[in-house]
């Protein structure tokens, strides 16, 4: 009744020239039959621009699709029951609009039998030629006024689908992994320590896979970094972390010596425990006294943190 009597069409032609409300909604995926999270979606987003309009708003509802990405490629792949090694790109691509064609349609009638008001007989689609085109002509734009850069940095990677994973296609698994306490010595001279003493940058992490990749330990240069006489050697971490470290690590007695901000010891050089390489301390604010040592193993092959402080030290990614 509400499409043969054209309800929507006419509340747009009655508050034409009121003042606008445009709610923007993120689209979903043309990749299957609509599920309960986007019934709640779409049902909140309707009330609020019924709401609107009935408030003397001119409220258009602009409804799209998502046609493009993993979720409609892995869904598209269990339906052929082939591999991505199995079919030519332009073959598979051809199958993928079709595919995601199909759940336009579909999901567009099931949002309709919702009581959804919209503009439904003309949504937009991000694999139509003319939206794509806006896409390319505004990367045009950043492009010349230099925004646009290749660079290398870390991605996540899935092995199961083959490809590159965007933050929010990611769902992590609950796992334990083991923690190691790991010395680096320091290799230059400390003029105001002890002679005959090693010293160590003492540092804690969960992900010792990383450790072949470290390139810098990272400080806090306003926190208060000890040097800690453990017998015959010296670690450097955090001052306030000395007394949670002790009863980590059972070690028996810990002496403190000295006590400076990590700010002092920026630049100082380190080798790796169990490859030739030399590295130094950098200065970062995002080592906290959470846990660990005050000291963080960085890698910037492995984490974006750790990616971006090798970023502004000129560190290979590794």
């Amino acid at each position: 009744f509400w499409e043969k009597e054209k309800i929507y069409q006419r509340i747009r032609k009655k508050r034409k020239g009121l003042p606008n409300y445009t709610l923007h909604d993120g689209p979903p995926y043309a990749n299957g039959d609509i599920h309960l999270g986007q019934v709640l979606n779409k049902i909140l987003k309707d009330t609020v621009v019924k709401y609107k309009t009935m408030r003397g708003f001119d409220a258009p509802f602009i409804p799209g699709w998502d046609c493009h990405g993993l979720p409609v490629e892995h869904q598209l792949f269990r339906q052929l029951g082939i591999s991505k090694n199995e079919i030519s790109q332009l073959e598979f691509r051809k199958k993928a609009r079709e595919y995601a064609t199909h759940f336009v349609h579909k999901q567009r009638e099931e949002f309709k039998r919702l009581g959804i008001f919209g503009r439904w007989e003309n949504p937009y689609l991000t694999m139509d030629p003319k939206y794509e085109a806006e896409i390319v002509k505004i990367f045009g734009n950043l492009f010349q006024k230099g925004y646009i850069y290749r660079g290398l940095k870390p991605i996540h990677w899935c092995f199961n689908c083959q490809t590159a994973l965007a933050e929010a296609e990611i769902e992590y698994k609950e796992r334990e992994s083991p923690s190691v306490w790991v010395k680096f010595q320091v290799k230059d001279r400390l003029r105001f320590l002890p002679s005959g003493l090693r010293v160590y940058l003492l540092i804690w992490t969960t992900t010792p896979w990383t450790l072949p990749a470290n390139l810098g330990i990272a400080l806090h240069p306003d926190l208060s970094y000890c040097f800690a006489q453990v017998k015959e050697e010296v670690f450097i971490l955090a001052k306030d972390l000395v007394k949670k470290v002790k009863k980590e690590t059972g070690i028996p007695e810990i002496k403190v010596l000295w006590t400076v901000k990590g700010k002092k010891l920026n630049g100082i050089k380190y080798v790796h425990p169990f490859i030739p390489r030399k590295s130094e301390i950098l200065l970062a604010d995002f080592v906290t006294l959470e846990e660990g040592t005050g000291c963080v193993h960085v890698a910037p092959g492995h984490g974006e943190e750790d990616y971006e402080l090798g970023r502004r030290h000129n560190l290979p990614i590794l």
